[in-house]
C-alpha cells in the first residue's frame, strides 16, 4: 500500500440510482466506465485493497414494489437480483480497464457469480482483486447499505466509503437540494446521524459501523477523482466516526 493511503482496505457502496441513465432507469456505460477506472487507479497507484457493494435502485426498488401492494419479501429478492446485473455490469468494465475483478453473490447463480464466502473474498483482495458484493445480505428486509456495514466488517476494512450522486457531496442538516439554507457537516458522530435523523444511511448500517468502530465516509462519488482524494486524505465529504 502507498503511505499516501489512509487506510489498507476500503469498501465503496454504490448506489444503483449512480448508474443510472438521463432516464433514471438502465445502465448508463459512461457512468460506470468512470467509476471503475477510478477504482482501478487507486487499486494500482495506491496499492489499496477495494471492495463493492452495489445498489440496485436503476433496475428495481423493493421498497417501491411493496408500496405497490407488492410482497415485501418477494419485491426485496427482485431488488437483489437487480444488484446482481450491476455488480457484471461493473465487473465487464473494470476487467476491460484492465483490473482482475471477482463478483461474489449472497444469492447462489453458479454461471455468473461465486456465492459469497468471506475468506476467499479476503483472499480475492489479497492477490490484488476487486472483490464486488451482490445480491444483498440474501435476505429480505436489508438495504445494500446495511449489505455494506455487514461486508466491510466481515473483511476487516478501514473504512465505508458511501458514494452519493445527484451532486451531494456529503451530509447536510437537511436536503440540499430541496432547502437552499441546508449547511454541510464536515464531521459527525454516529449518535448525530441516528438522532437527528441526518440523510446518510439507513440507521441499521449506522448502528452496524458504530458498534464496531468502522468509520464511514459519505462524498460525491461522481466528482472527478474524489476516490482517490478520500482515500489520500483530502477534505472530500462527510466523516462519520
Amino acid at each position: 500500500m502507498s503511505a499516501g493511503a489512509r487506510w489498507p482496505r476500503v469498501l465503496l457502496k454504490v448506489s444503483g440510482e449512480a448508474f443510472a441513465d438521463a432516464g433514471g432507469q438502465n445502465i448508463d456505460g459512461a457512468v460506470v466506465r468512470r467509476v471503475a477506472i477510478e477504482i482501478a487507479q487507486v487499486r494500482d497507484d495506491l496499492g489499496v485493497d477495494v471492495a463493492v457493494v452495489v445498489g440496485g435502485g436503476n433496475i428495481w426498488r423493493g421498497m417501491a414494489g411493496a408500496g405497490a401492494g407488492m410482497d415485501r419479501a418477494q419485491a426485496d429478492y427482485m431488488g437483489m437480483l437487480a444488484t446482481v446485473i450491476n455488480a457484471l455490469a461493473l465487473q465487464d468494465t473494470l476487467e476491460q480497464v484492465g483490473q482482475p475483478t471477482r463478483v461474489q453473490s449472497a444469492i447462489h447463480m453458479a454461471q455468473v457469480a461465486e456465492p459469497y464466502i468471506r475468506r476467499r473474498a479476503i483472499r480475492h483482495l489479497e492477490k490484488g482483486r476487486v472483490v464486488i458484493f451482490a445480491g444483498g445480505t440474501g435476505n429480505p428486509f436489508f438495504t445494500t447499505d446495511t449489505t455494506a456495514a455487514l461486508r466491510a466488517v466481515e473483511i476487516e476494512a478501514g473504512v465505508l466509503l458511501k458514494g452519493t450522486h445527484s451532486g451531494t457531496d456529503g451530509i447536510y442538516t437537511d436536503d440540499p437540494r430541496t432547502n437552499p439554507d441546508a449547511t454541510k457537516l464536515d464531521t459527525v458522530t454516529y449518535l448525530d446521524v441516528l438522532n437527528q435523523g441526518l440523510r446518510a444511511m439507513d440507521s441499521t448500517a449506522i448502528t452496524l459501523c458504530m458498534d464496531n468502530n468502522l468509520p464511514i465516509v459519505m462524498f460525491d462519488l461522481l466528482g472527478e477523482g474524489n476516490i482517490r482524494h478520500v482515500l489520500e486524505g483530502g477534505a472530500v465529504g462527510t466523516l462519520v466516526q
